[in-house]
């Protein structure tokens, strides 16, 4: 009796139409990547690992021939990888999907197909209010990968990129303070009845704690400075030792800039980074002192700051050395690119997953908080505010 009632097995009364339709759009990304054209710009958004683990879960991925060389990463290493090689610029801008590092050039921009999901650094401090026109008139979706938050409310492209930052801070310091580049002949190291260097930190954000933890490896006395209480119990606990802490006393810190052997400023602001160290204050510092300011993405946070470029990074100001590079992480290029892939791929095989960019969109939070464009209407209220443009809350065009 029961047989009648149910023909069909427990098996065949599955909605397989649901599963057979995810399954047919899941083949469906196909991510062009260009060649960075912007200066001194090495980092690549894939390395081929990455690569592999997309073309094996059946997307495409179309490069741009040489796009991986700044950071040693050949042609044949992706297209071993199952990637697509092409010299035309255009049919890689032409795909549905375009990964960059730094934001696409106007130029660029015109080449990008309508209806073209963009995913890059968005930089806005560097735009302009033609560039987002013409991101709307392009109808783009776009996502901007240093406001993507993970699930813990950080923000993992700024982390690992401020965690390389911090710890080329002191490479580069202990390679200044070096004879061969004209430094005092100081050498960060716990050697036996030498007094180590002093290194003073300013900011304890993860930039500062990265910094630390490696002037320490080297056997550094470090000195940390940061107006949050609450980032210095942090950044004690993490580092598993009592450090010396203080707030930003312009007593302690004179003190403090008058002893050391290098200084890392690492201080963010809200537009721009707070100036922290007076030109008297540099004035008192030691002769052949190092200044790293890795705040001068923003500005900078040391008075005596200009900006450099890696191929002249260091200029020589009250006896003092100053290195002011921006973007300190490009110099590391193939360490970069990797910390890069590791937070793209994922969320590539996701939005696979879920079925579409849209989809993905409406689940995740920290996704959505990436989002500035979505299909040319512009999403983002600090771009908005910015540039005196219309903006829609996110929110209210996806449920």
């Amino acid at each position: 009796m029961s047989k009648q009632l149910s023909p069909f097995t427990k098996q065949q009364l599955l909605p397989q139409e649901e599963t057979l339709e995810i399954f047919k759009r899941k083949g469906e990304l196909f991510i062009g990547i260009p060649k960075e054209t912007a200066f001194q710009e090495k980092r690549v958004c894939l390395t081929p690992d990455a690569v592999f683990a997309l073309v094996s879960n059946g997307h495409r991925v179309l490069l741009e021939s040489g796009a991986g060389d700044g950071a040693n990463f050949s042609d044949r290493d992706y297209s071993e990888a199952g990637a697509e090689i092409t010299n035309d610029t255009a049919k890689v801008f032409a795909c549905p999907m375009i990964l960059k590092v730094e934001p696409p050039t106007l130029e660029q921009i015109k080449l990008i197909n309508p209806q073209t999901i963009l995913i890059s650094a968005l930089q806005i401090k560097t735009q302009t209010k033609k560039y987002f026109e013409t991101l709307a008139a392009k109808r783009i979706t776009a996502l901007a990968f240093e406001f993507i938050r993970d699930s813990d409310g950080t923000y993992p492209a700024v982390k690992s990129l401020s965690e390389i930052a911090g710890t080329a801070s002191v490479l580069i310091a202990a390679e200044l303070l070096s004879d061969s580049k004209g430094g005092n002949g100081l050498m960060f190291g716990n050697i036996s009845g030498v007094p180590p260097l002093e290194v003073v930190i300013l900011g304890a954000g993860t930039v500062g704690e990265f910094a630390a933890r490696s002037s320490i490896g080297l056997g550094a006395n470090v000195k940390i400075f940061d107006n949050s209480i609450t980032k210095l119990r942090r950044i004690q606990t993490h580092l598993g030792r009592p450090l010396f802490t203080s707030t930003l006393q312009p007593k302690n810190l004179t003190k403090a800039l008058k002893r050391c052997d290098v200084v890392i400023g690492a201080v963010r602001g809200n537009n721009r980074s707070p100036i922290i160290v007076s030109e008297t204050m540099v004035q008192s510092m030691k002769k052949g002192a190092i200044i790293i300011d890795v705040s001068i993405d923003m500005g900078g946070c040391f008075e005596t700051s200009e900006v450099t470029s890696h191929k002249q990074p260091t200029f020589v100001k009250h006896n003092v050395v100053h290195y002011c590079v921006p973007n300190i992480p490009a110099r590391y290029s193939r360490t970069a690119s990797v910390s890069i892939s590791n937070i793209f791929t994922p969320y590539l095989l996701k939005i696979a997953e879920d079925g579409g960019i849209e989809n993905s969109l409406r689940f995740d939070r920290g996704l959505k908080n990436g989002l500035y464009f979505y299909h040319g209407i512009l999403t983002s209220k600090s771009v908005g505010e910015w540039f005196d443009l219309n903006y829609s809350d996110i929110n209210l065009i996806i449920f």
